[in-house]
């Protein structure tokens, strides 16, 4: 099926489950500790050895020698693979830094070796008894020293667009402000590590894995591993969180298989903690340089916003530029994106890749320009909103936006008329407190997705796809999407979800995941509908699907009369869409109170008013919201990979030493959903949610420490240690 025009009026739009609050349907297996995680697949395959990861001590270099006598020796153990002794392993599209094999070293806990054994202790102290010796390599570890303070326009950008006249639309502003801000790398800190379970019988392998994109992986393991992608199988059913982590195959999954091989039975890998941070991916620190020149009405007449990142190739940087053509308007802009070389573990993808540092740098600004003009800061934003069509882009058409209404009504819930407008004047006892506004925007794409559905001849229907669910509550909307579809109680639909032997859905990454999958399982009941009709003697399209009926001119047949069917198609979406943007906006509140003695900031109260077209379930949707404010507070306050620039590696690579957010951090949370249709975006008039909630409430959380404090930091996070000697002094 295509999606060829914007929906009109639908069965969604007289929804009795979709758009309801549901219970999520995997909740009691995972809370009970039932749900087979992918180190816990213990009935998958028989005999299972354990794997342990050897990671490279140095981040640049060469590997010298590798003495693995005492290693093989060692109770226990069955193999090991050992980069010295295989060569390295094929590349594909989705990954850029080198995963096993070879003495060349890109970067420090680069997987140099596995040691398979009967017991995980027994391969644990069999990889202390490898020594190798390297031949150290000069690396860049330092993004300063890459990405100068001299203005980032000068050097060629590997992204940049200008309109208009950029430079001297902002010389001629009677309002200007020209900062620069830093975002430091940051970890996914996801509670399951990367594990995978992996098989071979003859030349067909199976991982059991916990992995976000199951066709992507599927595909790269077969660049990988030089073998036939058709004879590889990958499970994921369930997944202890991603963020984007596991969008792509890592180093878990290539041991896995290459222990396998060599011990001639399945291998299990659980990666070591400490290796889930320099082994794997990480957000890309930032340095980036706002302009933002404007009438004193307030009026954007230039916006210019310049981005430095890094990585391990030079290429597929953090581009914090992201949001900032699609927030506010303005005449003349200028975007660069700049990426250089480093030799730190490979930057990737993490919830909301580019926005996320983005709004912690545009948003700031936008407050500092709003204190420059004697503005309140919701006001300039309402001010600037674009509306209607993209900035710059005449041909662009904005499907559907209430930016101006979420601040509105964002602001009236929070109470922001009682904000102080001086800054540092609001004071009880000794707690300095402070209120902040940021402005959210994130792209809501969708991608082709498919599904296969089943009735059985007991009246129940079963979902097939390989979508996996990472938390976002997959198998509760896919479920809630087929019953609507087909008339059905929620009871009678199983979802099965993460089997690469499934149809091909979306995936879940992006923001692209619950609207486009719902879409595709929508298309295959459709398809279902339609089967039954022709077997049943009447017009689906025309029909009524309810409560096991189909009715249609007075006329009523049971659908279970059809007897077991199957039916299967994917959702593909029309060139009609490249003339709008579709997107997803919110206004998102942070409230503080800061220690005047000590500098300690505490976050009393977050709110986040969201317009992201048909919200699919509420419940899980707000708990996606909830959870993206939780990750923005962790950027803005205490996360940061520090990274050791002598020897090239993040030093605090444990959840000791990284520091996350606890319920404790914050204790008032509230989301509102506008619960607009947005008919350019799916059947289902449905977007994504789950990474707009992380768009913006860091910088909110920036912004009412500042008018807590009149102290303004502008290199995240913002640790007492860059404002204590800066309080206010204490009468």
């Amino acid at each position: 099926m295509e999606f060829n025009a914007p929906a009109g009026e639908n069965l969604f739009d007289r929804s009795k489950i979709v758009g309801k609050s549901t219970p999520r349907i995997d909740g009691p297996l995972k809370v009970s500790g039932r749900a087979p995680y992918a180190a816990e697949r213990h009935d998958v395959a028989a005999n299972q050895a354990y794997g342990w990861i050897v990671g490279a001590g140095i981040a640049k270099g060469r590997i010298r020698s590798m003495d693995l006598d005492d290693a093989r020796r060692a109770p226990g153990v069955i193999a090991i693979v050992a980069a010295t002794e295989h060569e390295p392993v094929a590349s594909s599209d989705f990954n850029y830094a080198p995963l096993f094999g070879g003495r060349e070293v890109s970067h420090y806990h680069q997987a140099i070796a596995v040691v398979v054994a009967e017991t995980f202790e027994q391969a644990r102290a069999a990889a202390g008894l490898i020594r190798t010796s390297y031949a150290n390599g000069d690396g860049s570890f330092d993004l300063a020293k890459v990405a100068p303070g001299a203005p980032l326009a000068s050097d060629r950008p590997s992204d940049s667009a200008e309109i208009g006249d950029f430079e001297s639309a902002f010389a001629a502003a009677p309002v200007k402000l020209d900062e620069r801000y830093t975002t430091p790398d940051e970890a996914h800190a996801m509670m399951e590590p990367f594990a995978t379970i992996a098989a071979w019988d003859g030349p067909k392998l199976t991982v059991w894995t916990s992995n976000q994109m199951i066709e992507w992986s599927r595909q790269a393991l077969g660049s990988i591993l030089k073998m036939d992608a058709d004879n590889i199988r990958v499970d994921s059913p369930y997944i202890g969180g991603g963020f984007g982590g596991k969008l792509f195959v890592r180093s878990d999954a290539v041991m896995a298989a290459l222990g396998a091989k060599a011990a001639k039975r399945p291998v299990k890998i659980a990666m070591q903690r400490p290796l889930m941070f320099n082994n794997a991916t990480h957000r890309h620190a930032t340095r980036q340089r706002l302009r933002i020149g404007a009438e004193r009405d307030g009026r954007i007449v230039a916006i210019g916003h310049e981005n430095w990142s890094g990585n391990i190739t030079g290429e597929a940087g953090e581009n914090a530029t992201l949001q900032t053509p699609k927030l506010y308007a303005g005449a003349n802009r200028l975007i660069a994106n700049h990426v250089a070389q480093l030799d730190l573990p490979e930057g990737n993808a993490m919830r909301a890749p580019g926005e996320l540092p983005g709004h912690l740098a545009l948003e700031v600004a936008m407050d500092e320009l709003a204190e420059k003009l004697g503005m309140d800061p919701v006001e300039l934003r309402i001010v600037n909103d674009a509306q209607g069509m993209v900035p710059g882009e005449p041909d662009t058409k904005i499907s559907d936006r209430n930016l101006t209404r979420c601040l509105r009504e964002g602001a009236e819930r929070f109470g922001w008329s009682k904000r102080p407008a001086r800054p540092a004047s609001a004071r009880q006892g000794r707690w300095l407190t402070g209120m902040g506004v940021a402005a959210g925007y994130r792209a809501a794409p969708t991608m082709k997705s498919g599904a296969r559905v089943r009735m059985t001849d007991r009246g129940q229907l079963i979902v097939e796809t390989d979508m996996t669910d990472i938390g976002t509550g997959s198998y509760t909307i896919l479920a809630q999407t087929a019953a609507e579809t087909m008339g059905l109680p929620l009871s009678t639909v199983r979802v099965e979800l993460g089997d690469s032997g499934y149809p091909v859905s979306a995936g879940s990454g992006g923001q692209w995941g619950a609207a486009s999958s719902t879409a595709g399982v929508y298309a295959a009941c459709v398809a279902l509908r339609r089967m039954i009709g022709e077997k049943l003697g009447f017009d689906a399209d025309a029909a009524t699907f309810d409560g096991g009926q189909a009715t249609l001119d007075g006329e009523s047949w049971a659908i279970g009369d059809a007897g077991a069917l199957t039916a299967e198609d994917s959702m593909t979406f029309g060139e009609f869409k490249k003339d709008y943007d579709v997107g997803t906006y919110a206004g998102h509140f942070a409230e503080v109170k800061v220690d005047a003695y000590t500098g300690e900031t505490y976050i009393t109260r977050m709110l986040a008013v969201c317009d992201a077209g048909r919200i699919l379930n509420p419940l899980s949707a707000r708990s996606q919201v909830i959870g993206g404010m939780v990750m923005a507070a962790g950027a803005a306050l205490t996360e940061d990979l520090h990274v050791d620039k002598r020897f090239g590696f993040f030093a605090n690579h444990d959840l000791a030493g990284y520091e996350v957010p606890v319920h404790a951090d914050i204790p008032h949370q509230e989301c509102v959903f506008l619960d607009t249709l947005d008919p350019v975006s799916t059947p289902l008039k449905a977007k994504g949610v789950g990474e707009l909630g992380i768009c913006g409430p860091g910088a909110a959380v920036a912004n009412a420490i500042y008018n807590a404090t009149g102290i303004r930091v502008r290199d995240y996070p913002l640790t007492l240690d860059k404002y204590l000697d800066r309080l206010p002094a204490i009468a």
